[in-house]
This record gives C-alpha cells, structure tokens and sequence, in this order.
C-alpha cells in the first residue's frame, strides 16, 4: 500500500483473519499472512493514536 488507507487497512486484516481461520493456508503462507496482518495493525494503531492526540489537543483548547 503506497498510500495508508485506513478503511483499505481494516478490511485487509479482515481478509488475513478470515484466511488464517480457515485452516486451508500452508505454513509458509501463514506465516507470510500473519506478518503482514502485523504490520497493517502496527499502522492502524498509529493512525488511531496520532487522531486520539489530535482530539485530546482540540479539547484543551476549548
């Protein structure tokens, strides 16, 4: 993903679920999943703090 897109994000990690729930995955394809479901998350979570600081910020100016 050369732009991070949130919504694109979540529903990329809803895929990875989905796929490493099934079962039907090799090793080597869950492991490969897993980590980028890892680094997807990693991302979100950034988004999700830096937009919790936003809002925390234009409280206190209130």
């Amino acid at each position: 993903m050369s732009e991070f897109d949130y919504e694109k994000s979540v529903k990329r990690l809803e895929e990875i679920v989905e796929s490493l729930e099934s079962g039907e995955l090799s090793l080597e394809k869950s492991i490969e999943l897993f980590g980028e479901g890892t680094r997807i998350a990693a991302d979100c979570y950034e988004i999700l703090k830096n937009a919790e600081q936003k809002i925390t910020e234009m409280q206190e100016l209130e």
